[in-house]
């Protein structure tokens, strides 16, 4: 698809939509001012399915439905585009289930799964600039093969040879945090950041250039975006976060997978009304869509983005989804979940409403679903051949990247423990 991480396509993505004022400014626009008229979602309660109330342009049996809020922020993506996400979606999927088997044959310590929330994470994944900054939870293994992290380097933490598995400058997506709704947090201080730069930069355009052409730091557009769960929602964390972004008028994206289960405890048990309405009590615009679209998913976090590149502020997006794996390789969820459940959520599969949508407009084959296939096998082969040859860390490295500079106390525990290992038998370190 036309890449919304080249620089090149920013300022038409960030121009799109800006008819849309009311929306845009909305300070209270919580999922009510956001949602299309409600099309064939079905009858199931709120809390099992989106049901009404939720933006969603493909659903599950593949037919696209228009959408006259939304339409205008994926008006490029065409077939192959779709496809792209598509293939993006499968490679996905791929790489969790082999990190899955890596772990049970005890390669990875531990692995949190994403299945079932491949579009959430692709959707959202893609609508996000080079220069974007992302802040996420464990699981965000779909937005970190979009930020360009290899196989290898997303596995490293989970196989223990390390703290973090890339270098979060070049990436621009901070280490994963394990501490629930905490990186809500430092994506807020980062945004704040980011309002600070703008300010220097403004001074600094007040004063004449000092050679002629573009004065440092005209046409910022930089924004963030945080990901956490639905458990994380009732976490402090989240809602200090929110009300710093709402008071700052942070470019923040509040990016909530509301996959239902936050371990063993259902989000009926969290939260009487959906998730999104909170937004409202921060006066901050929030939108709920089909986590499992996305085509839908794509829209709304353009928009979202778009927001907070041009001043509006944060937004909190409920992407309603299922974890349908558990919630790590240590946990089982047969034990707090029905087969039927289960089985419903199978149905509304992401990469499946995709592909029905696909072939119905001749647009994949069986020909072309081989070909995504193969892709996706030969990314899992490179992620298997680059787990197994990481070599384990030595001792001393735990010491390596504590201080930038010297530092005697840390020397002296380093010293210390050499000691200590001195004291066993070669073969018993």
């Amino acid at each position: 698809m036309p890449s919304t991480t080249d620089p090149r396509t920013r300022d038409r993505l960030s121009r799109a939509g800006t008819s849309h004022e009311a929306s845009v400014d909305s300070a209270h626009g919580g999922a009510r001012d956001h949602v299309p008229a409600p099309t064939s979602l079905g009858t199931t309660p709120e809390g099992v399915d989106p049901g009404h109330g939720t933006v969603r342009l493909i659903d599950a049996d593949g037919v696209r439905h228009p959408d006259a809020t939304y339409d205008r922020w994926v008006e490029d993506v065409d077939h192959a585009a779709l496809r792209d996400l598509y293939e993006d979606m499968v490679v996905v999927r791929r790489i969790d289930t082999e990190a899955t088997a890596l772990q049970r044959q005890g390669q990875l310590a531990l692995w949190p799964p994403l299945l079932g929330q491949e579009a959430a994470q692709i959707g959202s994944a893609r609508a996000l600039e080079s220069d974007d900054f992302v802040f996420s939870s464990y699981r965000e293994h779909g937005v970190a093969h979009v930020r360009g992290i290899a196989g290898a380097d997303l596995l490293r933490v989970w196989r223990g040879v390390t703290g973090a598995g890339w270098d979060p400058h070049v990436a621009r997506m901070a280490p994963m945090q394990v501490i629930i709704g905490a990186q809500a947090l430092h994506a807020v201080g980062y945004a704040v950041g980011i309002l600070a730069d703008q300010g220097a930069d403004a001074e600094r355009d007040a004063r004449p250039a000092p050679d002629a052409g573009t004065a440092v730091g005209q046409g910022r557009t930089e924004a963030v975006i945080s990901y956490f769960g639905d458990g994380a929602m009732s976490q402090g964390d989240v809602a200090e976060a929110f009300t710093f972004a709402s008071t700052w008028t942070a470019p923040v994206v509040f990016f909530c997978q509301n996959n239902q289960w936050a371990i063993s405890e259902p989000v009926s048990l969290q939260s009487k009304v959906p998730l999104v309405e909170r937004a409202r009590g921060f006066a901050m615009p929030g939108v709920r869509v089909d986590g499992n679209d996305v085509l839908a998913v794509l829209a709304v976090t353009r928009e979202a983005l778009h927001r907070a590149r041009t001043g509006g502020g944060p937004t909190l997006i409920e992407a309603v989804t299922y974890r349908r794996g558990p919630h790590t390789t240590a946990d089982d969820p047969t034990r707090y979940r029905t087969t039927a459940e289960s089985e419903h959520w199978e149905a509304r599969d992401p990469l499946t409403r995709v592909a029905a949508h696909l072939r119905s407009e001749d647009a994949l084959d069986d020909d072309g679903e081989a070909r995504v296939q193969a892709a996706a096998d030969a990314v899992a082969a490179e992620l298997r051949a680059g787990v197994t040859s990481i070599e384990d860390p030595s001792w001393q490295d735990v010491f390596a990247d504590v201080y930038a500079a010297p530092h005697a106390e840390l020397a002296a525990e380093r010293d210390a423990y050499a000691r200590y290992l001195d004291g066993f038998e070669e073969g018993d370190r």
